[in-house]
Order: C-alpha cells, then sequence, then structure tokens
C-alpha cells in the first residue's frame, strides 16, 4: 500500500509541478553534488567528472532554450543566462583539466543563485 501511495503522489507531484520549479530542483540537484565533491576532496575525485557532465548538459540546455526566438524572456535576461552559461562552460573544461576544489565555488554558488531567481526568490 506505501508504494502506491508513493507513486500516487510523485504522479501528482509530476502535474503540479511547473518547468520552473522542474529547473530550479535540478539546478540545486547539480549544486549539491558539486558541493559535496568540494567538501569530501579528494576522495570524491571520482565523481567530479560524472557531475561536471550533468551540470554541463543542464547549462546546455538553458542556453540553448535562451537563444531561441520564440522565448518569452526579455532579452538582456537571456543575454545574460547565455553569457553565464559560456562561463560555466570554460570553468567545467578548466576544472576537468586542472581539478582544483575551490574551483568548483562559482559553479555552485550560479546554479544557486540562477535556482533561487526561477522560484522567484
Amino acid at each position: 500500500m506505501h508504494q502506491q501511495g508513493a507513486q500516487a503522489y510523485q504522479q501528482t507531484a509530476k502535474i503540479v509541478e511547473s518547468p520552473r520549479e522542474r529547473e530550479s530542483a535540478l539546478l540545486m540537484k547539480a549544486a549539491a553534488s558539486l558541493q559535496k565533491i568540494k567538501d569530501e576532496w579528494p576522495d570524491s575525485y571520482d565523481s567530479l567528472k560524472p557531475a561536471l557532465v550533468f551540470n554541463r548538459k543542464l547549462w546546455t540546455i538553458f542556453m540553448a532554450s535562451v537563444t531561441k526566438e520564440d522565448n518569452p524572456l526579455p532579452a538582456d535576461v537571456r543575454q545574460n543566462i547565455a553569457n553565464i552559461g559560456l562561463f560555466i562552460m570554460n570553468q567545467t573544461r578548466e576544472m576537468l583539466l586542472q581539478p582544483q576544489p575551490q574551483k568548483l565555488d562559482v559553479l555552485v554558488r550560479l546554479n544557486r543563485q540562477l535556482a533561487a531567481g526561477l522560484r522567484g526568490n
């Protein structure tokens, strides 16, 4: 019975969750993964590449979304998100080439800030 209740809740959550809430949750998930890697460095080194790849995929989707002509966001907001995305791509490449835990701080902070913005905070 408990399993059915959990499934019903998950299905309902999917229906009421807006795309912005989902994007915010994914950004927070990526930020949490990167923060955990920093906190547990160097033992977390094996988790670094998958976490960076997940974060990069997320930002690739955001960048593709804001460059679409039918995107309803104001042009300056779209440009800011695209610029942040390019910065994230560069930081990710740097982190993969020369891993240093303090380089994760900016990725975590930017993800959390955009997540907060998506939630309207």
